[in-house]
This record gives structure tokens, sequence and C-alpha cells, in this order.
């Protein structure tokens, strides 16, 4: 890891610190830099804004947490790993998720998770995949993040393994044959 590569993470070691008292809303760039004694210059060679700084950090948790998926032998599974690693990150992603003021971490994580599995059904069809196909993808894991949301947000009162069996038995007919055996 370079410097340039430590310092993103030391910011977003503040920022996560900070999630635990103050909303995402009232974060300010001056508490940010205050917290872990660099200068605001520093803060802006690297990010825009703290939301630059939060989506980046989520980018890397989200890398994390689809590698842990991606070596899973089903899509349960691979759910189950990913719901646990929220957990693990809990304060970070209930925070994240509650901001009102600037969230687009709802279309990063979209991004994410509907790349992921449309590499793995790429694929499978070894060609381009069918307009009602992509449809059918696009409204599946816009609902699986409207639903992983509202789990983070409201406590995580659900285990992993009982969302991922949910998110599971929510997958369309057609979904589910092309993500049967799921090993990226």
């Amino acid at each position: 890891m370079d410097a340039s590569e430590k310092t993103k993470y030391k910011l977003a070691g503040a920022v996560r610190e900070l999630m635990v008292f103050t909303p995402v809303d009232r974060i300010t760039v001056k508490q940010i830099v205050e917290r872990c004694d660099v200068t605001r210059q520093t803060f802006y060679r690297n990010f825009k804004d703290k939301y630059d700084l939060i989506n980046w950090y989520f980018d890397k948790l989200a890398i994390v947490s689809f590698r842990q998926m991606g070596v899973s032998l089903t899509l349960r599974e691979g759910l189950i790993k990913k719901f646990e690693f929220i957990k693990g990150e809990r304060c970070f992603f209930t925070a994240a998720f509650k901001s009102e003021d600037h969230n687009s971490l709802l279309q990063h994580d979209f991004d994410f998770i509907y790349e992921f599995y449309k590499d793995i059904i790429k694929k499978k069809y070894q060609k381009e995949i069918p307009p009602d196909i992509k449809f059918l993808l696009e409204m599946y894991c816009r609902g699986s993040i409207a639903m992983t949301v509202q789990w983070v947000t409201g406590g995580m009162k659900r285990s992993a393994e009982d969302m991922a069996e949910l998110l599971v038995r929510a997958l369309p007919p057609e979904l589910a044959e092309l993500l049967n055996d799921f090993k990226k």
C-alpha cells in the first residue's frame, strides 16, 4: 500500500469513528482532518468531499464483500458471507445508508451488485445477455438493495442466513437458473 492509499484509509478511519456519534450529514471535512491529524489540503488532494470519501471506502468494502461472495459455491453461501461482512461493518453501513443529504451509496451498491451478477450470467451465455434477463436482473438487484438497506437501518433483526434465504427465494426463476451454480 502506497502513502496515498494509507492516507485514504486514515481518512476513512476518521469518518468511521465520527459516524459512531454524528450523523453523516453533520460530519464536516474539518472534523475528519482533525480526527486523523492531516491538513484540509491533504483531504482535498484525495477526495472532493466527504461523500467521495464515503463512496471510496464503500467501494473498498464492497470489493472485499463481493470477493468473499465469489469464492462461494452457491448464491445462498455468497449472500450469507456478504451479510455477515456487512454486520461486521455495521456502524459504517448504518450511518452511510441513513444519510439523506447526498447519498449516492445506493447507486454505488447497485452498480457493484449488478455488474457482479451480470458477469456471472455473461459467462454462462457467452454472448450478450438478452434484454428481458437484464431487466429481471436490474429489478432483482434494486429490490435486493432496498431490502438490504431496510435490514441495515432497521437494526439487522434477521440473521444473515435468513436474509440470504429470503433473497434467494425472491429470485425470478430465470435468474435462479442462471445463478444456480454461483462460482464466479
